[in-house]
């Protein structure tokens, strides 16, 4: 891309974040609209600021099928990236440029980057190689080892690991089962659980050798959730329509009547009962809200 398709990218996407401006936490629907390929044009990436310190991307569907969400979280310390896109476009210069911009607000020069993943998977970390070599930047493996050993997870994957980017203490939890390295955030502050791949609005791909792996990180994710305030689930994608049990087809261009981002604070408990429904012999379950998918395992290379 060139600079100056770079430069146009990225005022769009500041656009779109000083249009969406802040959104009360504790709205039913906290989000406007989300680019969803139907209008004559979109930018390629969106922003929404949904308080001082947390921002959710979404890149456009024009760029990438996957059209992910991307998590912006800021501490006193350090910020946290959640993902970094599934490539189609440059990812670097919008996190440069909200970054810059909470450093304006908060009469700071700098902080550190700390750039993660929901999981391994092609989709998420297209945008790391944007981030070798950016000062005080730090991208974290993609292995179930790399992630442990990062966040300070002590037994994999059943142990929960408290990660603190200053006054903004998050619990790192280990969720494998649609891929090995799989993690979930959640952020006490504003009571939201970040849910990457494993439990958003869409199909929950389950490799079928890995559904027991995947039926443990339900049970776990279920537990925390008992435990712990949630104000809702933020996923990596939408992959639902607004009608229950309605999705998609596959790599489908436009996402008109798209269901919301966010899922309830029931979705774990939900996912957990249907699971263990099927008694360890997966089969395609439609939720309403999410279908869990299993699928054959790829061929191992």
């Amino acid at each position: 891309m060139s600079a100056g398709n770079r430069l146009s990218a990225l005022s769009l996407a500041l656009v779109t974040l000083c249009a969406a401006g802040p959104v009360a936490p504790t709205t039913a629907h906290p989000f406007a609209h989300w680019i969803d390929g139907t209008a004559a044009s979109e930018p390629q990436i969106q922003v929404q600021r949904y308080d001082a310190d947390t921002f959710v991307l979404r890149q456009s569907v024009r760029t990438n099928f996957e059209a992910p969400f991307l998590y912006l979280l800021f501490g006193q310390d350090r910020a946290l990236l959640i993902d970094s896109g599934s490539g189609g476009l440059k990812i670097r210069p919008t996190i440069d440029a909200l970054i810059a911009q909470w450093l304006a607000r908060n009469h700071r020069k700098s902080i550190p980057l700390v750039v993660a993943h929901s999981h391994s998977h092609g989709d998420h970390h297209q945008g790391d190689s944007e981030f070798a070599g950016r000062p005080d930047t730090t991208v974290v493996g993609l292995k179930p080892e790399d992630v442990a050993t990062f966040f300070g997870v002590a037994h994999w994957p059943d142990g929960i690991a408290t990660y603190d980017l200053g006054g903004r203490a998050l619990s790192i939890i280990p969720t494998p089962g649609h891929e090995p390295a799989h993690i979930m955030v959640y952020d006490p502050r504003t009571r939201l659980l970040f849910s990457g791949d494993m439990l958003y609005a869409g199909r929950l791909y389950v490799p079928t050798d890995q559904f027991a792996v995947f039926a443990a990180s339900a049970d776990r994710v279920a537990a925390f959730a008992k435990a712990h305030p949630i104000a809702m689930l933020l996923g990596a994608h939408i992959e639902m329509t607004n009608t229950p049990g309605k999705d998609y087809a596959n790599e489908a261009a436009t996402h008109p009547d798209e269901h919301s981002l966010e899922l309830s604070a029931s979705a774990p408990a939900r996912l957990q009962a249907a699971v263990h429904r099927m008694n360890q012999t997966p089969v395609i379950g439609n939720e309403g809200d999410f279908i869990i998918y299993p699928r054959p395992p790829k061929p191992r290379p």
